[in-house]
């Protein structure tokens, strides 16, 4: 039982058992699209924060999300709408969840 919980939490998605952290990645991505699109306020890098958010939701769709092109697209979506303080929590949400799949990379460069 320990090993196909391991199995699950680690491997690809196979016979129907979604990686809890793909879930919550979904989950948190949802919710972000979703405050995104109800917000009223212009700025200019909405276009690229839809788009990432887009391919986030594409990679856990997928199931094996490759953990560099998910920090690249939370960089981008933090740099497009960091400043959107009303985005904030839901921003958050977005990171721990990337952040299940790894931890922040220290000591690179």
């Amino acid at each position: 039982m320990l090993r196909s919980v391991e199995q699950r939490r680690q491997g690809p998605v196979t016979g129907g058992d979604e990686d809890p952290r793909v879930t919550e990645l979904r989950s948190a991505v949802a919710r972000l699209r979703r405050r995104l699109a109800a917000h009223p306020g212009e700025f200019a890098d909405r276009t690229i924060a839809e788009e990432e958010l887009a391919a986030l939701d594409a990679m856990a769709a997928d199931g094996t999300p490759e953990i560099p092109r998910l920090r690249r697209s939370l960089l981008l979506i933090a740099g497009a709408i960091g400043s959107v303080s009303a985005l904030a929590p839901e921003l958050a949400e977005v990171r721990r969840a990337v952040d299940l799949f790894g931890g922040p990379v220290r000591g690179q460069g």
